[in-house]
């Protein structure tokens, strides 16, 4: 690592005083003149056909804009994958909350008496509302079997795997679908006339994946559609795809209407009718010998997607690629499809896929090392993936890594072995109180998988602006994880200027170039070095230029700049994505450099469990991880600490009750977050090995902390209880139930 003067430490937030001093401005603080409030009339089943819409007494109906599919100009869909996810329905509905017609008034309060007074009349046809039921295909709700996308992934020969095993081991895995409950809820403004176009201000993440959804469905050129992220309060990947629709509602009605048009949705209308994580059902049958060595797996996965596609083959594929986990399989068979069901369709969740497979893989390393006799941690050790070897997809482990030593320093930072000695000796007294602990190993892929990062063919650029600072112009976008900190660090450190000479440019389609969406831990690591190759380039045409000599200050740097834009008129520096040396991705085969960088952690709980209340505790949580270079400290450790923070969640109290496909639960009040007096002491540990093509070294680090904690955490309780717990979230009732009954053993077979 270089001596640099900015990269590595912890710069101030970008935005950090705007929104502790109130000044930030989210989508419901911004108004416009003549500005009208949009509401969303929804499906009230599962499935069936549309007989009639009727607009009940006592509602002034000509005050209001109403839309409904005919309205639409273009194509009627929400553009992302595959063509099935209609922006209103027409005909048929495919899951409760469905959109079926839009109303817009200036008083937003006489909006949920008019959503009520709309009547709409169904034929009601057969439903499926779980991943058993799709797979039965009785009825079939979504092309000729269910099934919205499959992968087989295979490497070496499972034949030689099971006829070498001295014992074959399975398991069945199965988490719940997880609400993002970010803190600000989605809207979107939209304005339109003939003249300037469509302009849509949002919460959001990907600008440029709403921009081409509105292009389709509004049939209006390119140049006509412009979309802008405004202050956005959290999303952890909900506001990837759900974005798309609410802004497209918002610009349906400001189309019709002429007047601009707002779209808020209260807390339960954004649980009920917004994706959320895929359920996940994973299948193992492992072969192993009797000294622990891993000969091969057989590992079937299954998706819940709900009613429409949406992101779900992206997510299918980094699940099917993570299933094997941070360990070297010489042999190994993986097939996975996603299903559709009538839910709410499911999107993208921080982690996209991972962690539901890699639950499944650490629960199950854990029930290898029980059949064999084994410690936990001296499995892992015989089998974790070492420079050279192979992953699932035959990418040759060129990075420097070393899993023992990560997997060392956790159990030394959280004292595993002797506390694991010390709680099993007073486990087996009668106390009311158990106490475990358990550990996770892992990888998360940096970027998007295969060739996703070829296709997207990104573009990052840097100017200079009139007040002489040097700016950022990516559409990455800021939502509380640290992109605007992290770019201008970086943009700062290339350039030899203070951190304080860079600001980011606006996220709007009409000013910066398509980066990429923010998603899939790439900004730091992908659109990172795209900046620090435009800020390259921008100091060099200057330094070309004779007005810069090397060895300069900010402040000749400024002037510099200054004069070139007064001599030329403009100075801009590109960047477009060149993957890196080595990397290239079959798609067909589904074999390669699945990604450019892997991200590895292993993390360890320690939990008690209350056997009076059946409640679960975590004490203590020790996180270790190496993410290449460290860029900004403070929110490197701010990333791994919600990241746990949310996987505590998942695996122990976030559970979505689902009634006929709809959210029961779609309050505060009864779906259950941790509250921080539910979360440890999460002690944090980097361990810095640049990766020689991020930015600085950078990797990603985003998605990781969400793909350990719920595995360790059952790991643990399956420590203090003696018996195995393979689902989350893992409840008091769950628990308890499980007491109530004789443990079931696990299928061992001995060869």
């Amino acid at each position: 690592m270089g001596q640099e003067r900015i990269v590595g430490k912890p710069a101030l937030r970008k935005e950090g005083m705007a929104k502790v001093c109130g000044r930030a401005q989210y989508i419901d603080d911004l108004t416009m003149p003549g500005m009208l409030h949009g509401a969303t009339v929804r499906s009230s089943i599962a499935r069936g056909r549309i007989l009639g819409i009727e607009f009940g007494e006592g509602i002034p109906w000509d005050e209001f804009v109403i839309v409904t599919a005919t309205d639409i100009r273009g194509e009627n869909e929400i553009a992302l994958i595959n063509h099935d996810w209609p922006c209103l329905a027409a005909q048929v509905v495919n899951h409760p909350e469905e959109p079926i017609v839009l109303l817009a008034h200036a008083d937003r309060h006489l909006l949920p008496k008019a959503v009520a007074a709309v009547r709409v009349s169904y034929e009601e046809w057969p439903a499926v509302f779980s991943m058993e039921e799709s797979e039965r295909r009785d009825p079939v709700i979504w092309g000729e079997d269910n099934v919205f996308k499959t992968f087989l992934m295979e490497k070496g020969n499972m034949d030689l795997a099971w006829a070498g095993a001295d014992l074959i081991v399975e398991g069945e895995y199965t988490t719940g679908a997880q609400e993002h409950l970010y803190i600000e809820n989605n809207g979107a403004i939209a304005a339109y006339s003939a003249e300037e176009g469509l302009t849509v201000w949002g919460s959001l993440q990907c600008p440029f994946y709403v921009h081409k959804s509105l292009v389709k469905m509004t049939g209006l050129p390119e140049q006509k559609v412009r979309i802008v992220q405004v202050e956005t309060g959290g999303a952890f990947g909900g506001k990837e795809d759900y974005p798309s629709m609410i802004g497209a509602h918002a610009a349906l009605l400001a189309m019709k209407s002429g007047k601009p048009v707002k779209i808020v949705y209260d807390r339960a209308e954004d649980m009920a009718a917004t994706t959320k994580r895929h359920p996940s059902r994973v299948r193992h049958r492992t072969a192993v010998t009797r000294e622990g060595k891993l000969l091969g797996a057989e590992i079937e996965i299954a998706l819940d997607g709900g009613a429409y596609s949406t992101l779900s083959p992206t997510v299918l594929s980094r699940a099917t690629i993570h299933a094997g986990g941070a360990y070297y399989w010489p042999n190994i068979r993986v097939r996975s499809k996603t299903l559709a069901t009538n839910c709410p369709p499911h999107g993208a969740f921080r982690g996209f896929g991972a962690p539901q497979t890699l639950f499944a893989m650490e629960r199950h390393m854990d029930h290898v090392a029980e059949a064999l006799g084994m410690a936990p941690d001296e499995l892992r050790r015989r089998n974790f993936l070492r420079p050279g070897q192979t992953t699932t997809t035959g990418q040759v482990i060129g990075e420097d890594i070393d899993l023992q030593h990560l997997m060392e320093r956790a159990l030394a930072e959280s004292r595993y072995n002797e506390k694991r000695e010390r709680f099993a000796r007073e486990n087996a007294g009668a106390g009311l109180k158990k106490k475990g602990i358990g550990l996770a190993a892992f990888l998360h892929g940096s970027g998007f998988t295969g060739s996703g990062e070829r296709y997207l063919n990104s573009l990052a650029a840097m100017d200079m602006t009139g007040e002489g600072k040097a700016r950022v112009l990516v559409s990455s976008t800021e939502f509380g994880q640290g992109t605007n900190t992290i770019l201008c660090q970086i943009a700062a450190e290339t350039l030899g200027i203070e951190y304080d000479a860079v600001e980011m440019g606006p996220p709007d389609t009409s000013v910066v170039p398509n980066t990429g969406p923010t998603v899939a831990s790439r900004t730091s690591m992908v659109v990172g070095k795209l900046v620090h190759s435009a800020a390259v380039g921008l100091k060099k045409t200057l330094l070309a230029s004779g007005l810069l000599r090397e060895g300069y200050s900010t402040e000749e740097f400024v002037a510099a700049a200054r004069t070139y834009v007064a001599r030329y008129g403009q100075l801009r520096a590109e960047a477009r994505y060149e993957a890196p040396p080595g990397v290239h991705w079959d798609d067909q085969q589904y074999r390669g450099e699945a990604y450019a960088a892997y991200a590895w952690a292993v993390y360890v709980a320690e939990v008690t469990v209350d056997l009076t209340t059946c409640g679960v505790t975590v004490d203590d949580f020790v996180a270790v991880q190496e993410v290449g270079r460290v860029l900004n400290p403070v929110l490197a450790t701010g990333q791994i600490e919600g990241g746990v923070a949310q996987g505590i969640g998942w695996a122990l109290y976030e559970k979505v009750v689902w009634g006929r496909g709809r959210m029961q639960n779609n309050q505060m009040t009864n779906y259950i977050i941790p509250t921080s007096q539910d979360i440890p002491p999460i002690r944090i540990f980097f361990e810095e090995r640049p990766f020689g093509h991020g930015a600085y070294g950078a990797k990603g680090i985003g998605e990781l902390p969400m793909d350990g904690p719920a595995p360790a955490i059952l790991n643990a309780i399956a420590h203090a209880m003696g018996r195995q717990f393979d689902s989350v979230p893992l409840l008091p009732e769950d628990i308890f139930r499980e007491m109530t009954v004789r443990e079931p053993e696990r299928e061992v077979v001995a060869l």
